[in-house]
């Protein structure tokens, strides 16, 4: 087979419609490629060709699955053609897995009809084979979930898969899609090999001239970044796949009305959108359309393409305010300088379904990378419109319904069509309202749940709602015994929980597949397959519940597990910790991370952990690894900076006790002894973390110190005003750090006013100093403190700012400011306070030598009046301290300033 025949095989097999342009062949490798594209799964997995290469090693099956297959190529013969029959049987597994559990309907055929061509060996059945394979396809000390139907074929498809291939470009990007699916079944997430997201990349560069092609690798490449909580990668793939397809988009207002009695337009969130892919979704693969030059081949398909089958119900709303969708009164948008002003609100064009899966993607992101408030779903809601607005795919269409029923859950008037919409879309999916092959044409660019999930999904909404007894029902149905605990707890019966627990642990309590396997002739040793993960995860359980012997069960479970279950070793750490036991904490945790290192929540708690036993570069390493995996974790953020200021201290200083948030308040002796290396370090850290925690007060005062001793005061600047803003409610003037203040006054007032006028300067503005920090410290005084603080300080150094720029009549009303909030300007008639008075004559004195010294500088200023006043006022208000012999300075300075007037 020639390499070119073989990449359109292997493109027809990626987009799921078969090439008509390939050349007919009687290779049984194309014949069978044909089939599994065409959804052919039955006949292409009981082909005499399938059973050449799927038999059986041996009949007991004692060992692992991949022991007992024997799906090696042979020597002779065309070795493409070999690999591309063994891929085409790894693409049949892994969509006949998808369609039992996914897309419906179910399958027509049986793991045995594959495995062995005569059913009725006594030594198999079919309960057997799917233990053995759930218990496989546990991951990292994840179970898989027990209930999937012929999780068989996915374990087949991951042996075929991991073969070498030597002939076929597209194999990785196979094994990407199985592991999507395969993370789908795992309890939670584990990672992959980097080598997986590595040997992608050079099947960029193969399909850079198949624009839906690379839209759908960056989707998909995307997507695992997406399961793997990596927002921010994944986000940059899917504008990656945005740009691969040439898509439009562009979130914008434009006039209409929402509600059926609204009389006055008003602006409207909208997506507007235009694809430059064909529209046709029966020919994804098309990036236009037929010119002269497509031949009598392309016309040929043209005719031949299928019609659009049934697609899944849109649920109306029927409500009695709110409209269906959006009415757009206004053709064009607000922004007279949108790119798409040409694309009418009213009236938009049909997307190409792979732009439909690019902006499901990108919502999915908006959800993960915004605060939970309103915004969150006034962002997400024109995209899933803008999809469900033109149906062109059916798992496409249920994947936006689905989102739109997500986000419809927590409105009183939607809420009902949120429910009713979930059930309705799990109740499709039995069904054959549409075809097979339409159902798995874009199933991998969007993160559409299996069947469990979306009734777990309901479930949970059940809960939500108050109706405990229905999702109860549900959750013992799935099985999935966690949530079937929660529902007891939630109705006051925990007990009933525990019970359930032990009667499954101790056998009086059967699971499905359990029940299957009685009554029928196995071996003893293969009915002792067990799913030690899912075994592991009910001891776990166990633990949570019966807290006394937490410690009993979490042990029980990591030995059952033979030390592989992360959630045992996870549980037990969570329970020393809890208890103060850091060591035994962090030897736990330590475990659990190297299972599985996806999991935020575990590297948070061994930071905490280490840091609560002064291990700082173990909670450093520990805190990078959570910022790692989630970047929007503020607090992670600000203790991964805290642990950069420990190192080198030796000790923890009483300037940096722990707060209850997590957070160290940065400060003491030992700040000094840190190198500059790690405090532009914890500088950057706690930069990072603000971007998530913009309201967290100490976090900002920690950056404003920080950023202070590495020289940025400009960033000081900007902190200390948000402290301000945070707290002066609460704390009033001693939410400012005077000291700081002063020193950014300083490093404006310390450089001449008019340095850096002019232009042919060789010096470089600095943003940290002179007139360069000046707008910011200025912006800081005005708009910050001078609103809300009234401090003696305060107002000394916003005079000495302003004696910098010469306003001479300013900074005198600024020191008369601080003078009246002294102690001299609030002393009232009556004070007996000796020290508090002389500490007024001193402030007293203090003004009249400032008026002296400036008060000529401001033209027209009366200040010899405005002397006498103050000392004239304050002795009227003293009297009671004549007889101390400092009021015979206070009449001294009256004198003087008589004799001024003369």
């Amino acid at each position: 087979m020639d390499r070119t025949s073989l990449l359109q095989i292997e493109k027809s097999f990626i987009r799921g419609t078969w090439d008509i342009t390939i050349s007919t062949s009687d290779s049984p490798a194309v014949q069978l490629a044909r089939k599994v594209i065409g959804g052919e799964f039955r006949n292409a997995l009981t082909s005499p060709e399938a059973h050449k290469l799927i038999h059986v090693q041996t009949a007991e099956f004692n060992g692992p699955l991949g022991e007992s297959f024997n799906f090696s190529v042979s020597s002779d013969g065309d070795l493409a053609e070999q690999e591309l029959l063994r891929l085409s049987l790894a693409v049949a597994f892994l969509h006949a897995f998808i369609q039992a559990n996914w897309t419906g309907p179910a399958l027509d055929f049986e793991p045995l009809d594959v495995i062995t061509a005569d059913k009725s060996e006594a030594s198999l059945s079919e309960d057997f084979i799917k233990r053995k394979a759930v218990a496989e396809l546990a991951y990292g000390g994840e179970p898989a979930y027990h209930l999937a139907a012929v999780p068989v074929f996915l374990r087949l498809s991951q042996l075929l898969l991991g073969h070498p291939y030597q002939h076929l470009q597209t194999v990785q990007w196979w094994r990407l899609r199985a592991s999507l699916v395969h993370q789908q079944v795992l309890d939670e997430p584990v990672a992959d090999s980097d080598l997986l997201s590595a040997s992608l990349e050079p099947l960029e560069s193969i399909f850079s001239s198949e624009p839906d092609l690379l839209g759908r690798l960056c989707l998909e490449r995307g997507r695992l970044d997406h399961i793997h909580s990596q927002d921010k990668s994944a986000a940059e793939y899917f504008v990656k796949a945005a740009r691969a397809t040439g898509l439009e988009y562009e979130l914008t207002g434009a006039l209409g009305k929402r509600t059926k009695f609204q009389q006055t337009e008003l602006s409207q969130l909208v997506l507007l959108a235009e694809s430059k892919l064909n529209n046709d979704p029966a020919t994804p693969h098309s990036t236009g359309p037929p010119t002269q030059n497509d031949g009598p081949s392309r016309a040929a398909e043209e005719r031949q393409r299928p019609t659009i089958t049934a697609l899944p119900e849109t649920l109306p709303l029927n409500d009695d305010t709110l409209l269906e969708q959006t009415e757009f009164t206004s053709s064009h948008p607000t922004s007279a300088d949108s790119r798409l002003s040409h694309v009418s609100p009213k009236n938009q064009p049909p997307l190409h379904p792979i732009d439909q899966c690019i902006f499901l993607s990108l919502c999915l992101n908006v959800k993960n990378t915004s605060p939970s408030h309103g915004l969150t779903s006034e962002q997400m809601s024109p995209y899933v419109a803008r999809v469900i607005s033109h149906p062109r795919n059916w798992s496409v269409h249920t994947m936006a319904l689905l989102l739109r029923s997500r986000l419809e859950s927590s409105r009183t008037r939607t809420v009902e069509r949120s429910t009713l919409q979930l059930q309705a879309l799990i109740d499709q999916m039995p069904t054959s309202d549409s075809t097979l092959s339409e159902r798995l044409h874009y199933f991998h660019s969007v993160p559409l749940p299996s069947k469990w999930e979306l009734e777990k999904e309901l479930a949970i909404k059940f809960v939500s709602l108050g109706v405990v007894k229905s999702a109860l029902e549900i959750f013992e149905r799935l099985e999935m015994w966690e949530e079937v605990v929660k529902c007891w707890g939630s109705m006051e019966r925990p007990e009933r929980g525990i019970a359930i627990v032990r009667d499954l642990l101790e056998g009086r309590k059967s699971e499905a597949d359990v029940v299957l396997s009685r009554g029928k002739a196995t071996a003893e040793a293969r009915r002792q397959v067990q799913d030690t993960s899912r075994a592991a995860k009910l001891w776990c359980l166990l633990g949570d519940l019966e807290q006394e012997k937490a410690v009993e069960h979490y042990e029980r479970a990591w030995s059952i597990s033979k030390e592989t279950s992360g959630r045992a070793m996870r549980s037990l750490g969570g329970h020393y910790f809890a208890r103060g036991k850091y060591p035994e904490t962090i030897a736990c945790l330590r475990r659990a991370v190297r299972i599985n290192p996806l999991l935020a929540r575990s590297w948070f708690i061994l930071g905490c952990a280490c840091m609560r036993a002064e291990d700082w570069e173990g909670a450093r390493d520990a805190f990078s690894r959570c910022v790692a995996i989630d970047e929007d974790d503020g607090e992670s953020w600000s203790n991964l900076a805290s642990m950069y200021l420990r190192l080198g201290t030796g000790a923890r200083e009483n300037g940096g006790q722990d707060k209850d948030d997590g957070s160290m308040t940065y400060g003491g002796e030992s700040s000094k002894s840190i190198s500059f290396a790690n405090k532009m370090l914890a500088f950057r850290a706690l930069k990072q973390g603000l971007r998530y925690s913009y309201e967290n007060w100490r976090m900002w005062y920690n950056y404003m110190v920080v950023a202070m001793d590495v020289g940025e005061l400009n960033e000081a600047c900007r902190a200390l005003g948000r402290v301000v803003e945070e707290t002066s409610g609460k704390v009033g003037a001693e939410s400012v750090d005077e000291d700081v203040l002063d020193r950014l006054v300083d490093a404006v007032t310390r450089a001449s006013p008019n340095e850096g006028d002019d232009a042919n300067s060789d010096t470089p503005p600095n943003p940290n100093e002179g007139r360069w920090l000046f707008k910011s410290v200025n912006n800081l005084f005005e708009r910050v403190l001078l609103p809300r603080i009234s401090s003696p300080r305060v107002f000394r150094a916003f005079a000495r700012l302003l004696m910098w720029q010469n306003k001479w009549e300013e900074a005198i009303k600024a020191h008369l400011d601080a003078y009246r909030n002294g102690v001299a300007g609030t002393m009232e008639k009556g004070e007996i306070n000796v020290e508090r008075w002389r500490e007024a004559v001193h402030e007293v004195e203090e003004i009249v030598d400032l008026l002296k010294n400036f008060g000529p500088r401001a033209e027209g200023y009366r200040w010899k009046l405005q002397a006498r006043s103050i000392v004239r006022t304050f002795t009227g208000r003293t009297r009671d301290f004549e007889d101390e012999p400092e009021w015979e300075r206070l009449e001294v300075l009256q004198d003087e300033l008589r004799k001024e007037d003369e």
